[in-house]
């Protein structure tokens, strides 16, 4: 399908999942197919050690789980503001950089959009949390400038940035017919944002929206904290998590924690990672939780093990009800219960401190919660119950709006040029 050049394309990459969506001027945004009929993609790549081939987003997961020899890349977006960005890391005989293979991914977002389009599109807009980096400026504007460069290096002429929350308000907006003021939830797989804006019909036109935009607020806490939380409470135990040695010391922690953690998984499985972790034998009592963490580092199943904490942790959400991490990979009829009213707790700390930087979006506003007409909700981990619960015990009788969970964002992202 071809359309007027003219327009511009935005792109939410995501911790966990990535959109793309494309306005021409005054013209409605559409979202942009990335695999098959799906809108969004996971942001996943997956280097096939088999036959030397490059994979992405579903199929990228699916491969990886299926057993096929090779390296799956998630939570990319984590990396930026980091020193890691800049490492290396051996991809099909060649020593490639992350912020390399971030460039590869959004190539490929730019390709299937022009696939669509019938044509490259020249202009981009990113979306960007509100702090990429927490409490450290230099380094959440270096995350920026990756990203920004990242754009280039794969063919977009003009890159430009909007806060995520505020794109997800300006795709609300398009919905409304009155003048309200809405406090916009973006949770997604790394970060929490919030923006308390002013929206209406009569706004939609204006060029300069800055007098709408009554505060902002975000923090590092997404969708991959969740899961990595529940992982080392519900699953970790099994491989030695907290366990007692012979003098009543706990096996170390560290190694659990970054098997709980997408983006550090791949380190693990290097020489020196396994060595360090055979080494740590002698202080486990049962010799049965060393062999499956062993089992998990030299067999590679971190990845698998964390695809199925995220899974049970949507079922969990989505029914209310019991259920179960299946660890049939380590061993025959394996598996760690996952209690809802266990991950309602487990998960408290953590949604707390969420739900405390939306009230202070509200203060910062100069406003309480009686002066908020709507809550909106965007980004994955926003339908999580646990996280619904907590925000309506903050807001009493404000009406919260499900909006496109995966998409809203990237329409937003279109239409703020």
């Amino acid at each position: 399908m071809t359309t007027s050049r003219q327009g511009t394309l935005g792109i939410d990459f995501g911790t966990s999942n990535s959109a793309v969506s494309w306005a021409s001027p005054q013209g409605t945004a559409r979202l942009i197919p990335l695999e098959g009929d799906a809108l969004a993609m996971p942001t996943a790549v997956f280097y096939n050690a088999e036959d030397g081939t490059t994979h992405f987003g579903r199929e990228a997961i699916g491969l990886y789980l299926e057993g096929t020899e090779g390296r799956l890349m998630r939570s990319l977006k984590s990396l930026l503001g980091s020193p890691l960005l800049m490492e290396t890391t051996l991809i099909h005989n060649t020593q490639v950089s992350f912020q390399d293979i971030v460039a590869t991914f959004l190539a490929t977002l730019r390709d299937r959009a022009t696939h669509t389009l019938g044509f490259a599109p020249q202009r981009v807009v990113m979306g960007r949390p509100v702090h990429f980096v927490d409490d450290d400026a230099a380094r959440d504007a270096q995350a920026e400038q990756s990203l920004r460069e990242a754009a280039q290096a794969v063919g977009f002429d003009e890159v430009s940035f909007q806060l995520e929350p505020i794109a997800a308000a300006l795709d609300y907006e398009r919905r409304l017919t009155r003048e309200s003021t809405v406090l916009v939830v973006d949770l997604g797989g790394g970060t929490s944002d919030f923006t308390v804006v002013r929206l209406g019909p009569d706004r939609i036109a204006r060029s300069d929206r800055a007098q709408d935009i009554l505060a902002t607020t975000g923090v590092h806490i997404g969708g991959t904290d969740f899961d990595q939380k529940l992982s080392l409470e519900n699953v970790m135990p099994l491989l030695g998590y907290r366990h007692l040695g012979p003098q009543e010391r706990m096996v170390p922690s560290n190694l659990f924690f970054d098997l709980s953690t997408w983006h550090l998984i791949n380190w693990l499985y290097q020489p020196r990672a396994i060595n360090q972790a055979k080494a740590l034998r002698t202080n486990y009592n049962d010799p049965r939780l060393h062999e499956r963490l062993m089992r998990v580092l030299t067999e590679r199943h971190g990845h698998h093990i964390a695809h199925e904490v995220e899974q049970a942790k949507i079922r969990c959400s989505m029914t209310d009800d019991n259920t179960s991490v299946d660890l049939s990979c380590l061993e025959a009829h394996l598996s760690a219960p996952l209690d809802a009213s266990h991950m309602q707790s487990n998960l408290d700390a953590l949604l707390q401190s969420t739900v405390a930087c939306a009230q202070d979006c509200v203060e910062a506003a100069g406003l309480t919660h009686t002066g908020i007409d709507a809550i909106y909700l965007t980004g994955g981990s926003s339908a999580l119950r646990p996280f619904q619960r907590v925000l309506q015990n903050a807001f009493p009788e404000v009406a919260m709006v499900e909006g496109d969970l995966f998409g809203g964002v990237a329409s937003g992202l279109a239409y703020s040029a």
